[in-house]
């Protein structure tokens, strides 16, 4: 495999094993990320939330707090993540005519991104929105599942829609 290959895809060496990437020469710098994704579920289901009628409480608070365990945790739900100190997490929850969309952002001071973290957050979310009102529909869909910005670090800011390059 060759170096350029390596360089593209930080996860494997030259020979093409995974490894973890080596962070401790890397400065420390502020990192941001946002990440995006939507829950699609039935009028009826979205006006239960509306109403703060779920059977199993609120729905929403739930779920943000799920996005935020997940993002203190990822490091130990993605195999190659590093665990890092997280300063900054919101995740912003809209109740939309056709389900719900969810915003996570993290911050820290570090040197890795938190880009997984983001996502992960997003993700947990979305599920625990289908956890607590599965009993009403299960055929609600979760996708768009997607980075939306980060900055940061030696490769520099991304926003969705800008080239689309990191």
């Amino acid at each position: 495999m060759s170096q350029e290959r390596g360089q593209e895809l930080p996860h494997l060496t030259q020979d093409g094993d995974v490894h973890m990437v080596r962070v401790s020469e890397k400065s420390d710098t502020v990192r941001r990320a946002v990440a995006e994704g939507r829950l699609v579920a039935r009028a009826d289901v979205v006006d239960l939330v509306r109403q703060q009628a779920a059977p199993k409480g609120d729905v929403l608070a739930s779920a943000r707090i799920a996005a935020i365990m997940a993002v203190k945790k990822t490091w130990e739900w993605i195999p190659l993540a590093h665990p890092l100190s997280i300063s900054g997490v919101s995740c912003d929850i809209a109740v939309q005519e056709d389900g719900f969309y969810v915003s996570v952002s993290v911050e820290t001071v570090g040197k890795t991104g938190v880009e997984m973290e983001a996502l992960t957050g997003v993700s947990a979310a979305l599920l625990t929105l289908y956890d607590m009102l599965k009993a009403r529909d299960r055929s609600m869909t979760m996708g768009d599942i997607r980075l939306v910005c980060k900055s940061g670090g030696r490769s520099g800011d991304f926003r969705r829609g800008e080239g689309d390059q990191v």
